[in-house]
């Protein structure tokens, strides 16, 4: 888990683009790994579950708009069994400017909520952080 003098990793879904958020976080520190990057050319035929899993086994935290991964069967064994921890944005309408935007605002928040083992999944909002799943038993 990344310590706050830690380079923060993270894996950017395609749902997000390969160049505007990736160019928002890069001077900020942040190491930012795309779908392209990771996978090359065969990047738009990896399945959810796939890509998941290597940014579980790799460690990074999962940047996406896909909330609904938390409730697909292939992708919430592969959050629980790699330990994923995920930040979505659940406002489908979003430009790529205001998604990127999101993200850096909540960069710290986003850093001390890493820090804990997932798996979880945390909606990102324009000011704070929400945990989606899995729910507090509180």
């Amino acid at each position: 888990m990344p310590s706050s003098d830690e380079q923060l990793e993270v894996y950017v879904d395609r749902s997000l683009g390969s160049t505007v958020v990736p160019a928002a976080l890069r001077p900020l520190g942040v190491v930012v790994h795309t779908e392209v990057e990771v996978f090359g050319p065969v990047a738009e035929g990896v399945t959810d579950a796939q890509w998941l899993e290597a940014a579980g086994r790799s460690g990074w935290i999962v940047f996406t708009k896909d909330g609904r991964i938390r409730y697909r069967k292939d992708e919430l064994a592969t959050l629980v069994e790699h330990r994923v921890r995920a930040f979505v944005l659940t406002a489908g309408n979003l430009g790529a400017a205001e998604q990127a935007a999101r993200f850096v605002s909540n960069l710290g928040r986003i850093r001390r909520t890493a820090r804990r083992p997932g798996p979880y999944v945390y909606a990102v909002h324009p000011r704070g952080l929400e945990r989606l799943w899995p729910k507090d038993p509180s």
